[in-house]
């Protein structure tokens, strides 16, 4: 039976992505029943749409999972972040960033393996905003539930169990924003307990970064409050070569959105040059969601050969090799790999 899969290509270079990911995918030799959306964020709101578009709601509610190029988002203005509001209206309070280290990019650390566990729809990215105009005054409310944080902090607890993880550290500021982060650092002590097996710490989040940065390999997961996640998601990527190379997924209880978690690039976009690693990769999160693991696996291992071998690359990365010829490069080896 072909899996159904909601598939926003987005903007920018996402189509370019979108289509080379697609390519590896079908390679895999597994049915797909794409339902493809082409119409989102600038583009919807250009036609006299909603950035998210009803159709795009009610496909991901009907298939349950959904492939995500880049949708670029106004900055300062304009729309709500299209990401934004897909978390919020499906309750996709698990944002997920592996990171792990690329055999064959020059990167500082060669030894990074560790997971960004970030809550998503609560925190100061609730949209809970107030500016008072006489005074001009900005404010913003950090919003932090208790059903909230226990929905996260258990999501990180199983996903380490799950996938062999011994250690879950916990980011705040608690020291200094005693409710908020009080109370997220309090749930997580709480539920810590119920996990015996997994060992368990906190730390304040700007000692974590700069630890992170001189150590991340005494770091396995890490779980934090919205905008504290966001930004390790991001240092995590860059320890590891960059958002170009870097999955990401969001899920909850009943749907999953993997996407690519970088920029949509409209400076690059059309000249198939993208590199469409981090869509790729992201796929294969979303295979093992599907429990494909056997074509995660060969999706994962063709991508770290050619790295390790610095054969087909794409220019971002020290190649020459277009969008398209990379994928056909990785979709080769993953068939090689069926085969064998």
């Amino acid at each position: 039976m072909a899996h159904r899969v909601t598939l926003l290509p987005g903007d920018g270079i996402g189509p370019e992505v979108t289509d080379a990911t697609v390519t590896v995918l079908e390679a895999t030799g597994i049915d797909f029943d794409w339902d493809r959306h082409q119409v989102l964020g600038q583009m919807a709101v250009e036609r006299g749409r909603p950035a998210l578009p009803p159709d795009v709601l009610a496909s991901i509610e009907s298939t349950g999972v959904a492939l995500k190029g880049p949708v670029t988002t106004p900055v300062g203005e304009g729309f709500t972040s299209v990401n934004v509001q897909l978390r919020q209206h499906l309750n996709l309070y698990a944002n997920v960033r592996p990171c792990a280290t690329i055999p064959g990019l020059d990167t500082r650390f060669d030894d990074v393996d560790l997971v960004i566990v970030r809550e998503n729809i609560e925190g100061l990215y609730s949209g809970i905003e107030h500016f008072d105009e006489r005074l001009q005054i900005a404010d913003s409310i950090a919003r932090v539930t208790r059903q909230g944080t226990e929905q996260i902090l258990r999501f990180c607890f199983e996903y380490a169990r799950r996938h062999d993880r011994e250690r879950v550290t916990l980011a705040h500021k608690a020291n200094i924003l005693k409710k908020t982060s009080g109370l997220f650092l309090e749930i997580g002590r709480e539920i810590a307990e119920d996990y015996p097996d997994i060992t368990f710490d906190d730390r304040i989040i700007d000692a974590l970064c700069m630890e992170l940065v001189m150590h991340p390999d005494r770091y396995d997961c890490i779980v934090s409050t919205n905008l504290f996640g966001d930004i390790l998601s991001d240092l995590g990527a860059g320890l590891i070569g960059g958002l170009g190379v870097t999955a990401g997924a969001n899920v909850g209880d009943d749907h999953a959105v993997f996407e690519a978690v970088h920029g949509s690039a409209p400076d690059i976009a059309g000249q198939n040059v993208a590199n469409p690693t981090a869509l790729m990769k992201s796929a294969t999160m979303m295979l093992r969601h599907l429990d494909e693991e056997a074509a995660a696996d060969a999706i994962d291992e063709s991508l770290l050969t050619l790295y390790r071998e610095q054969t087909s690359l794409t220019p971002d990365v020290g190649g020459e090799a277009s969008t398209t010829e990379f994928a056909e490069v990785v979709a080769d080896r993953v068939a090689d790999r069926r085969s064998a």
